[in-house]
């Protein structure tokens, strides 16, 4: 899978790193915590185009997470 950069919308961070289940959260791709611990298990979420699990995935600044449809990129 290609992640589609152009598309992705830039979040600020205020931290070098943010955990994947409250990046989704911030970037506004899904609604809550218990939200995001369920797409991120089913494997409906990809990092940098790859499938991840890991609800703590580290993620930092350049990292483009997308879930249905929508990306956001990690920015600072």
């Amino acid at each position: 899978m290609m992640v589609r950069v152009s598309e992705a919308i830039d979040v600020t961070i205020s931290d070098d790193v943010i955990r994947l289940g409250q990046f989704l959260k911030l970037a506004g791709l899904i609604d809550s915590g218990a939200e995001a611990k369920a797409v991120i298990a089913d494997g409906e979420v990809t990092v940098n185009g790859e499938v991840d699990v890991r609800r703590g995935r580290q993620l930092a600044v350049g990292d483009v997470v997308e879930v249905f449809g929508r990306s956001a990129r990690v920015a600072r």
